[in-house]
């Protein structure tokens, strides 16, 4: 029984790599520009889901959320650890608590990744709407297409972004 329990955790990891490892690392390697540091974050993150096989009897889009939440985190987790090793203590700590920019520029690259799993046309909108500041009829204008037309692409580009996020890890 042992040798089968076993072979069945092997095949068990090695579908869970072939499901899920691509993805992972490309989410990761876009978050650090370190290929090699990709692939450990990516199998960590396999290796912490072959043993919870809880997380793994969830639909297909909660596993993946999962899997996307513990790779953010370990990213996270490894930066703030290494800041931490290269800060200097000091007997005057300052008064007020610092913002700590990491999970704001996690979060940007998060937008970004489920940016660019949309079609075109959602990625337009969503970028002349959103961070061109650009009205309906000016969108309409810029696009060559009429405001409902605009309308509906921002409502279904907005489902679809949501959607993406949510695969990733970041809940609402």
């Amino acid at each position: 029984m042992g040798h089968e329990h076993a072979e069945g955790q092997e095949l068990l990891l090695r579908a869970l790599h072939d499901a899920h490892a691509a993805e992972l690392g490309r989410f990761v390697n876009r978050l650090t520009g370190d290929h090699a540091y990709a692939e450990d974050v990516t199998q960590e993150t396999l290796f912490r889901a072959w043993q919870r096989p809880g997380v793994l009897e969830r639909p297909e889009a909660a596993v993946r959320a999962w899997l996307f939440t513990v790779a953010r985190n370990l990213v996270v987790d490894d930066w703030r650890s290494a800041r931490n090793r290269h800060e200097v203590g000091t007997d005057a700590p300052p008064e007020q608590h610092q913002a700590d920019a990491t999970d704001r520029v996690l979060d940007s690259w998060l937008v970004s990744e489920a940016l660019s799993g949309l079609s075109s046309e959602h990625r337009q909108v969503l970028v002349h709407g959103y961070y061109r500041s650009l009205s309906v009829r000016e969108i309409a204008q810029a696009l060559g297409v009429p405001e409902g037309t605009v309308k509906s692409r921002m409502h279904y580009a907005l489902r679809a972004m949501k959607l993406a996020l949510q695969e990733r890890g970041v809940t609402q």
